[in-house]
């Protein structure tokens, strides 16, 4: 079952698998403990990850974009960290201090705080990073914050 979680196989993969090293189970057994124990393997796994980023001091890139959600204009916040891998999104109406605050504190509240945090010029992030405490730890700069427009 955790193979189901950790790797992206099919539940028939993982009948089959299970099948290969002995275990005759049918793949609607396999859907209901996936069912059952999934959500609890993958927090667990989860988890661990966050917990693996919050030692050590990664450098974060947030950005943001305008989406259309049934016609309406709004923001999608994201957070990327080194290696571009999203570690939060946020999706808000408008795109001002209190909204960048709510970000950044859901952000670290869950993955730790980091050593820098690479921004675009917008003020919202200077703003609420000297709020936290944070705002020697912003960088801008022209390209700089490339990491999290390649990442989307």
């Amino acid at each position: 079952m955790m193979l189901y979680v950790r790797f992206p196989l099919s539940l028939r993969n993982v009948d089959d698998l299970l099948h290969e090293h002995g275990d005759d189970i049918s793949h609607e057994t396999v859907r209901y403990c996936w069912h059952r124990f999934g959500p609890m393997f993958a927090s667990e796994i989860r988890k661990r990850r966050i917990e693996g980023m919050k030692s050590s001091r990664w450098r974060w890139h947030l950005d943001e974009i305008f989406v259309k959600i049934n016609g309406e204009r709004h923001y999608l916040w994201r957070a990327v960290d080194h290696e571009g891998e999203v570690l939060e999104k946020f999706v808000t109406k408008t795109r001002d201090k209190r909204e960048a605050l709510k970000f950044l504190k859901k952000a670290m509240r869950k993955h730790g705080q980091p050593e820098v945090i690479v921004t675009n010029k917008l003020r919202s992030y200077g703003a609420a990073l000297k709020e936290i405490g944070a705002g020697d730890r912003q960088e801008t700069g022209r390209w700089v914050n490339n990491r999290a427009e390649n990442s989307y």
